[in-house]
């Protein structure tokens, strides 16, 4: 539930047309989610199979059109296109005259705040930038997983009670996020969600190497216990033979990798040294082990990469 206060009806914005350009995987479930609060889809933009079977799934009867055409039908107008192609999709729809006076432009990048959407602003749009902290599937389970999901939200100050509105009425958390800080805000997000599944595919390929049938059953209750315990105590829920100074366990770790998976040893060195940094910082790692596991981890990686053991 919402731990946020629902808007005053004077303050929400009123019933809009919402059209789509990009039906990635977050295009079709935010606008499906603005459906569900009363705005109206009224056009989506897709060019490949996929973006056409996500458009037809979450938003049926919807039409397909091109970019122009969306923001010709509609008053609020999702940019989820990715990243690194917003600020030329913008600047060309400017160019274009698609851009209309008074039309909501929103944009889901995380990377971008609001100035990137300058080259509407001038053509009269009311900017938004309103990024969801969820990873997404393409699938109706998202507009589900969109309840009390934090949105990044960064707009002009006479925007920012539209922006803060729109992403309760899709069942969000507005969190608002400066200009300057958006590429900051990204990477971290980044760092968590996206490594995270680097690390837990990796995990479950050295489980089933070892001989375990059912990784993820193993992985789930350790991993679901060591998240939620990260979350309520930071570096204090820091565990395992890093963080206690077990210089000899950590050199047999780097051992097996490299006999079995040479590929996994410089992120597991990484992320040791980290979690060595951050122990010792916090008072977990006595310093006296420090020095011993801090060799294993410099002379693991300098040695070869030839899957000799030493």
């Amino acid at each position: 539930m919402s731990t946020f206060p629902q808007p005053d009806p004077k303050d929400r914005p009123a019933r809009l047309t919402v059209g789509v350009v990009g039906a990635g995987r977050v295009g079709p479930a935010l606008a499906a989610a603005l459906q569900l609060a009363g705005h109206r889809p009224v056009a989506v933009s897709g060019v490949s199979d996929a973006s056409k079977r996500r458009a037809a799934q979450l938003l049926p009867d919807v039409p397909l059109m091109s970019p122009a055409q969306v923001l010709e039908r509609a008053e609020l107008v999702l940019l989820t296109v990715p990243d690194d192609a917003l600020p030329g999709l913008v600047e060309g729809l400017a160019e274009t005259g698609a851009v209309r006076p008074g039309q909501l432009l929103v944009h889901t990048s995380g990377r971008y705040g609001a100035r990137v959407l300058d080259p509407a602003l001038r053509a009269g749009a009311l900017p938004l930038a309103l990024h969801p902290a969820m990873t997404f599937t393409g699938t109706p389970v998202d507009v589900q997983r969109l309840a009390g999901c934090s949105f990044g939200v960064t707009a002009p100050e006479a925007l920012r009670l539209a922006a803060e509105a729109l992403v309760i009425e899709m069942g969000g958390e507005p969190e608002w996020i400066a200009e300057e800080s958006r590429p900051l805000y990204h990477a971290a997000l980044a760092l968590g969600a996206n490594h995270l599944v680097t690390l837990v595919a990796e995990s479950m390929e050295l489980l089933r190497a070892a001989g375990v049938e059912a990784p993820d059953r193993m992985l789930g209750p350790l991993l679901g216990a060591a998240l939620d315990n990260a979350l309520r105590s930071g570096d204090a829920a820091l565990t395992g033979p890093v963080a206690r100074g077990d210089a000899g366990t950590v050199a047999a770790h780097v051992a097996e990798l490299r006999k079995h998976a040479p590929q996994t040893v410089a992120g597991y060195l990484a992320m040791a040294r980290a979690t060595a940094d951050r122990a010792l910082a916090h008072g977990l790692l006595k310093p006296e082990l420090a020095e011993d596991l801090l060799g294993v981890l410099a002379d693991g990686a300098t040695l070869p990469d030839d899957g000799s053991d030493r």
